[in-house]
């Protein structure tokens, strides 16, 4: 505990440096003291004595009474939320998507997102999804009027349980007046930013228990064709890779994917700093918290911002996603797989960023005749389609100049890690690329290593940029 009360002096110190430091170090600090509470370290009376020592009194009781629900075993805010049309399964789902809509001044696109979700859907996704919609107005005859339409048109999906429409009660409402105004942001911008951070965190608190992962959407948004199988790809591909927040969009608050047993810490999170900055910043610092410090974001990207009004003060938002398509159903499986190579790599552009979906890739010093890059799948796979492509557009010549792509079997344990005693050559790279289609009909085995070899040595660095594997089965869950 002296290291917390040392902390709290050093906080007093920084008062007067910019905000921004500030809300790091507090963030920081209040994160550190949710584990001592979570696992009862911290007394009743040090919690007195840090609501009395808080820089911002009338904020810490919240602050600490947060915490406290922390402890209880469920994790969740305690609100009573009103249905407003549908009702919860019993069965945990795959993927929820949660969407949260206010009154807009200006054009309303809420019905026409719950469109695109359903209709970009094949039939056996719609299994595995529930739409929880969150009306976060208090305009309790607009929501009437909206939740009608709402059941109107898509009545079977709320019969079937994969649509939920939902509100908080505005009794559960922190004050919403008198809110610190961060980077001067006038007063009704400060008010409409922090409601919306208690509008997510209410949703996100709602969706804990529902499904096993959760995205969220805006309420003005377009998806791409087949988005749950493209998501489920990529999940697959992240096993046993440690990850808070996936994002699918990079566009403020759409496309962003949690485990669902995260939600109820970035609940906790949005409400504790409510009125401090944006929910997308906000987000920012929650990842970096939770130990991933590095933005993992996909492309293409699955989701579109449609809505030309902006949900405040109906202003004009022309913002759209140059990396969106819309039919994105073509994204690689790449099944889970470990990646050797002998090359060596610069700095910390290791092999793994060549096959992942990330914006990212392999970076090595000029490979010799002979090295190697070799995937080794967890599980012996039937592959489809190969694609690989080296050097990127500010770096074009540092492509592989003189390579082959071969496939392997038989794996054998070395001092280097495991590797495959037989492989067959597929082709040879052209202009730093090679595509080999229809492998399954090529090879009659079931592949169990993928390799690059450098058939000459080269002077240019070397760039793998993506490597892209199709199987010929759904990836298994």
């Amino acid at each position: 505990m002296r290291l917390l009360w040392k902390s709290l002096d050093k906080m007093r110190c920084l008062r007067k440096r910019s905000a921004i430091p500030f809300l790091g170090f507090l963030i920081t600090f209040l994160l550190f003291l949710n584990l001592y509470i979570e696992d009862g370290y911290v007394l009743e009376g040090d919690k007195r004595q840090l609501r009395e020592t808080s820089v911002h009194p009338a904020s810490s009781e919240r602050y600490v009474h947060t915490f406290r629900d922390l402890s209880n075993s469920s994790g969740t805010i305690n609100v009573t939320y009103r249905y407003l049309a549908g009702t919860p399964l019993n069965r945990k789902k795959y993927l929820t998507i949660g969407l949260s809509s206010v009154k807009r001044k200006r054009g309303n696109y809420l019905l026409e997102t719950i469109k695109s979700i359903f209709d970009q859907s094949s039939y056996e996704e719609l299994k595995e999804i529930v739409v929880v919609v969150h009306l976060a107005d208090f305009d309790l005859v607009w929501c009437e009027n909206l939740v009608q339409e709402i059941t109107r048109k898509f009545p079977h999906h709320i019969i079937a349980g994969r649509l939920l429409v939902i509100q908080a009660p505005e009794q559960y409402y922190p004050s919403l007046e008198g809110l610190k105004r961060n980077y001067n942001d006038p007063e009704d911008r400060v008010r409409f930013r922090s409601k919306q951070n208690v509008d997510y965190a209410f949703l996100l608190n709602f969706c804990t228990n529902l499904s096993h992962f959760y995205i969220m959407l805006e309420d003005d948004v377009r998806c791409s064709r087949n988005f749950l199988t493209a998501l489920k790809k990529v999940i697959t591909s992240r096993e046993g890779s440690y990850w808070v927040m996936l994002e699918f969009s990079k566009l403020g608050y759409i496309g962003k994917l949690y485990h669902s047993k995260d939600l109820p810490r970035l609940a906790h999170f949005l409400l504790m700093f409510y009125q401090e900055m944006p929910c997308d910043w906000l987000l920012i610092h929650f990842r970096g918290l939770l130990a991933q410090r590095d933005v993992i974001r996909f492309k293409p990207s699955l989701f579109q911002h449609m809505g030309y009004y902006s949900s405040y003060k109906g202003a004009e938002n022309k913002l759209k996603d140059d990396d969106f398509e819309e039919d994105s159903i073509d994204i690689p499986d790449n099944p889970p797989a470990s990646l050797y190579t002998n090359i060596n790599v610069f700095e910390n552009y290791d092999a793994t960023k060549a096959y992942s979906s990330v914006d990212e890739y392999f970076w090595g010093k000029p490979p010799s005749t002979g090295d190697f890059f070799v995937i080794v799948f967890n599980n012996a796979s039937k592959i489809s389609k190969i694609k690989i492509t080296t050097g990127s557009d500010d770096r074009q010549n540092d492509i592989l100049h003189h390579g082959a792509l071969e496939v392997g079997e038989k794996l054998v344990g070395t001092k280097k890690g495991k590797q495959c005693s037989s492989f067959i050559t597929l082709g040879e790279f052209k202009n730093g690329n090679i595509e080999v289609q229809d492998v399954d009909h090529k090879i009659a085995f079931d592949i169990e290593c993928v390799r690059i070899v450098v058939t000459a040595g080269q002077r240019e660095w070397l760039i793998i940029r993506s490597i892209s594997l199709w199987t010929t089965q759904p990836p298994s869950q």
